[in-house]
């Protein structure tokens, strides 16, 4: 973007800028066009080159000098100033826009066999025989917030987030805070009029470190990781808040061009790496290193395989590299599916793995007694994340991995996400490892010397009689939660809060709370009180189904529930049924006919739901209970189906609930039993599941919809 002339000047008229008094200046105008061209260069040499040739100080002194002289010559504000990147106007909702061309999810590899099958069915689809070399270029997969700018007439007029591929949040005024992005970009010298880029927001590494630092002197809540920093940013009411977060974006695509040349893009560009150059020399922060023009598909390996070596001491967080056709013209010609690009494919890293060592073990009751014990680790960093527990299931668990406090074990985080025990480093044994015991009395109510139970079906022990109230607490959690009840803003931090008060024993007590007390309570306030009792009064009205699936009635799932809702009048009818009664229903097995009876034979949940029923909560059937009418000859008769991975047309709920009405019946996993998989973006492990069975129909989204409507 600049020469290296060129820089050395601009570096010398800062140093003049800086010593030079506001007063001391002869024209305005000319200074404020001098103060901005040198601060978009400090920023280009800061955030998109990572070497900064001015301290912060020397910046703020330069941005401050800038702000001052448009301060008092409003009329010579410009819209691409710098420092009109932040506004002052506060966003309460983000609208909805649509991008310019979709936003398609990656198919994904795992390894260099699948890397090969890429290139074969690359080759299928241009009629490309073996032995011709096909390029790709190769860039790292930025773990960060997808985004898409809008440029018209050189200006930055749309930044939009990913949304649902189609339709994205309109988050422009903190776009403009992210300072590796263009406010204004020099397409028009090039015939471009309009175009769409596609990036990431992501954090630095070491920037994530000093947020958390910071974060924890203010004493708020530490960020999980850089991504999570970085999407939450882009979403934040005031842009001033997101300029604090430190983003930056870098930009890996160009998905839409309009100018003199049409709206094809490889008219403008022969491959990828052109776009890529191209963008890098009008000032785009674009991957450096990391992206390699590739001339065959063994070189894609090769780099993969580099830079998975590489990922922990590189700066920013990925998770793999994305391979692309080079050529762009092939990329028309070869095509996209409904949801993904044939034309490029996602090269996953494995799961990150570190070594730790287990401290102790501390044991969990949850809604329905089941003990989980948890392992308490040194903490270590795997994909960005400090990692100090690990859930160790059960007592099988640990058994077969033979694990002992001391020991040193090897931890991942299996697909980035859930920490996981691989095993225990025997080798390493000293002799005072201790072998974990499991309890065999409830180790949250030790006093009590209550035995532990297990069924000999299951893995878990459990508490079969809780005396301490441990148990109760965690099924007032879940009754509260998206998946019960669904009682906005009461969350598990504040079920606690109130049970310390003294003031939730069951869950009858949430439907009588004392709203005057709870605006007393520090962190709340009249506000936050009305609109939980606004929340809590509209849960009231649910169908029956969510309050018998909110009961914890072990085995009776979300399905089952609304099996069940369709069977009866009102809630309390099951206090009559007997086994053979719900045996006789479809899909009701003997073991959770047993638990539904044992359930309602029990008078301390029948006067707990007759409490619920006086304070307002509905115990009757409702219309959303009742069974859905099948459509005759449905094409989906006699199946079962799953759907997977983010729908972009219909709702999860809307998508099961129309599949019933076609004749299928919907199942919650992948095995030999499912006969049709609808896969959306993000399909992920059930898909290929699905397809090593071999017997499960897999159709996307569009050919299901096209199945109903035929």
């Amino acid at each position: 973007m600049y020469t290296p002339t060129e820089e050395r000047t601009l570096f010398e008229d800062t140093k003049r800028m800086l010593n030079t008094e506001v007063s001391d200046l002869a024209d305005p105008a000319e200074a404020i066009e001098s103060l901005r061209a040198l601060i978009i260069y400090h920023e280009w040499k800061y955030y998109v080159r990572n070497n900064p040739v001015l301290s912060d100080f020397e910046y703020d002194q330069l941005y401050k000098m800038l702000e001052g002289l448009e301060q008092m010559h409003p009329d010579l504000v410009a819209p691409d100033s710098p420092t009109q990147r932040v506004s002052s106007d506060l966003t309460e909702d983000f609208r909805s826009v649509e991008h310019l061309s979709p936003m398609l999810s990656l198919a994904n590899s795992y390894n260099a066999e699948d890397l090969k099958d890429f290139d074969k069915s690359v080759r299928k689809l241009l009629g490309i025989e073996p032995g011709i070399p096909i390029a790709y270029t190769v860039e790292p997969k930025f773990d960060g917030g997808s985004i898409a700018l809008v440029y018209d007439g050189d200006q930055l007029v749309r930044g939009a987030t990913r949304g649902d591929g189609r339709l994205g949040d309109d988050m422009t005024p903190n776009a403009r805070t992210i300072r590796s992005i263009p406010l204004k970009a020099g397409f028009s010298a090039h015939d471009i009029s309009r175009i769409e880029l596609r990036g990431e927001a992501i954090i630095r590494k070491d920037n994530f470190g000093k947020i958390n630092e910071i974060r924890g002197k203010e004493g708020l809540p530490l960020f999980a990781n850089p991504r999570n920093a970085a999407t939450g940013g882009l979403r934040m009411k005031d842009p001033g808040d997101t300029a604090k977060r430190g983003i930056e974006a870098f930009i890996y695509q160009i998905s839409y061009v309009e100018g003199r040349m049409g709206n094809d893009t490889s008219r403008y560009f022969d491959t990828q790496w052109d776009g890529m150059e191209f963008l890098q020399g009008l000032g785009f922060k674009v991957p450096g290193e990391e992206r390699k023009q590739c001339k065959d598909i063994q070189e894609v390996i090769d780099f993969c395989a580099a830079w998975e070596e590489r990922r922990d001491s590189y700066p920013y967080e990925i998770d793999g590299m994305v391979v692309k056709v080079d050529r762009l013209s092939y990329q028309q010609e070869i095509g996209s599916t409904s949801h993904h690009p044939r034309w490029a494919i996602a090269y996953k890293f494995k799961a990150k793995q570190a070594t730790s060592r287990l401290i102790k073990v501390e044991y969990q009751v949850g809604k329905i007694g089941s003990i989980t014990p948890v392992a308490k680790l040194e903490p270590v960093q795997l994909a960005g994340v400090t990692v100090s527990s690990v859930s160790l299931h059960n007592e099988d668990f640990i058994t077969s991995k033979d694990l002992r406090i001391n020991d040193y074990v090897i931890v991942e985080r299996a697909g980035d996400v859930i920490p996981y025990i691989v095993k225990a480093l025997e080798d390493l044994r000293t002799g005072d490892e201790v072998p974990i015991e499991f309890p065999r009395y409830c180790p949250i109510n030790e006093t009590a010397q209550i035995p532990l139970v297990r069924v000999p079906s299951e893995a878990a022990w459990r508490c079969p009689n809780c005396t301490c109230g441990a148990q109760d607490l965690q099924r007032i959690i879940f009754h509260v939660s998206k998946s019960a009840m669904n009682i906005d803003g009461f969350g598990k931090s504040i079920v606690e809060r109130f049970s310390d008060e003294g003031w939730i024993r069951s869950m009858a007590d949430i439907y009588r709370l004392d709203y005057e007390k709870v605006a007393q309570l520090e962190g709340f306030g009249v506000k936050s009180a009305t609109k939980l009792k606004s929340s809590i009064d509209k849960a009231k009205k649910n169908p029956i189904h969510r309050l018998l699936h909110s009961l914890s009635i072990h085995h009776l799932g979300q399905r089952a529930s609304k099996i069940l809702a369709e069977h009866i009048d009102h809630v309390l009818d099951l206090r009559h049924w007997t086994i053979e009664q719900l045996t006789a229903i479809k899909d009701i097995g003997p073991v959770l006919a047993e638990n539904v009876v044992n359930y309602f034979a029990d008078e301390r949940n029948i006067a707990m739901l007759e409490d619920m029923e006086a304070l307002g909560v509905n115990m009757r059937q409702t219309s959303e209970d009742k069974p859905l009418e099948v459509v005759e000859d449905a094409p989906f008769a006699g199946k079962t189906i799953l759907f997977t991975g983010t729908l972009h047309k219909l709702k999860r709920k809307e998508a099961q609930e129309l599949a019933e009405k076609q004749g299928a019946r919907n199942i919650s996993a992948v095995s030999s039993n499912l006969n049709i998989l609808v896969v959306g973006e993000k399909a992920g492990s059930k898909l290929k599941k699905a397809e090593a069975l071999g017997t499960v129909e897999i159709m996307t989204e569009d050919q299901f919809l096209e199945k109903v409507q035929a």
